[in-house]
């Protein structure tokens, strides 16, 4: 009998024009590093950030317009618009009703999610369950981060690590029959435990009583949880779907570290070849990461109709989760 899916129609990104590779750090931000010093722990190169004035909403309307375009869709068809951002135009109104009202829809409605690095997972979890349940047609599901703004750049154990970008995803309704071999969200898997929220937050806010406002990260500590618990999850996604390792076509794993990313690799048992990896070129994006990531496999013509893709993230909160999506 023929159920509701959700269909990932196009996919879209937008970077900053300014690139700073890592030898310009140490110049420009008084950051005693080197580019080796970065590689070797990161595999980070390179990252833009964002002009002036360049804002959250306005690099998610960019990387909208281009998933827009890749999926032949026309902005009029959209009816709901969910955003994944840490790093928000404002408190309020939503990033994603800046978003609504850039790309000129009047119709169906916007807000934003939080749920910093794996924020794009959640997202699209919520996309898919809408439209599932009918209550969206086609959603506009956009990560898009400007954490520039929110770094200590004379902590260089972290600042070396972000970057700012956007990425976005089309997600329209289809048909299946629920079958993983059914093209679509097949599942999403989500996770958060909330005793371990100190050791990557954004210290102060608009509802706090002091802070600074800037990024904090115990990164060892990150380290130790994110391989185990991104493995996991994705293991988790898989037997929901009575799927193995081997179905894997891509995997497209938050870019937060090449060492982690390398890592979740291995644990999959999945080659090199078949990881998606722009951490060197974007660093650190969070929410944006794994859509900008699919926008650049998509836009290399990388995955081809019927792969299965593997999406996972891990982020303050901490927060983890996991999507299968077969395109």
């Amino acid at each position: 009998m023929a159920m509701m899916r959700s269909l990932i129609a196009g996919c879209g990104g937008y970077l900053p024009e300014r690139c700073v590779p890592n030898a310009a750090l140490a110049a420009e931000f008084g950051i005693e590093t080197s580019d080796e010093w970065i590689v070797e722990r990161t595999g980070i190169r390179q990252r833009h950030i964002a002009a002036p004035g360049e804002t959250a909403s306005a690099m998610g309307s960019a990387a909208a317009r281009q998933a827009l375009e890749r999926a032949g869709i026309e902005v009029s068809a959209v009816d709901a618009i969910i955003v994944a951002t840490a790093t928000p135009d404002s408190a309020f109104p939503a990033t994603a009703v800046r978003i609504q009202q850039q790309l000129g829809i009047t119709r169906g409605f916007a807000f934003d999610i939080a749920a910093a690095c794996t924020g794009f997972v959640y997202a699209l979890s919520v996309a898919d369950a809408m439209i599932r349940t009918g209550q969206a047609r086609c959603a506009l599901v956009i990560g898009t981060e400007v954490f520039s703004r929110i770094l200590d750049w004379t902590d260089r154990g972290t600042c070396v690590l972000f970057g700012d970008g956007a990425g976005a995803v089309v997600v329209t309704a289809g048909e299946g029959e629920g079958k993983s071999t059914d093209r679509g969200i097949l599942s999403t898997h989500l996770h958060s435990d909330g005793r371990h929220g100190d050791i990557l937050l954004v210290d102060g806010g608009a509802g706090s009583t002091g802070g600074t406002g800037l990024l904090r990260m115990a990164g060892k500590e990150v380290f130790r949880h994110a391989v185990s618990k991104l493995a996991a999850v994705v293991d988790e996604a898989l037997a929901a779907n009575g799927l193995g390792h081997g179905d894997i076509r891509w995997l497209v794993p938050h870019q937060a570290n090449l060492r982690i990313i390398e890592a979740m690799g291995r644990k999959l048992n999945l080659p090199r070849e078949r990881v998606v990896v722009t951490v060197g070129q974007h660093a650190n994006t969070s929410a944006a990461s794994i859509p900008l990531a699919l926008a650049d496999a998509a836009g290399r013509g990388m995955i081809e109709r019927g792969d299965l893709v593997a999406l996972e993230a891990i982020g303050g909160g901490l927060t983890w989760g996991a999507a299968l999506v077969r395109f």
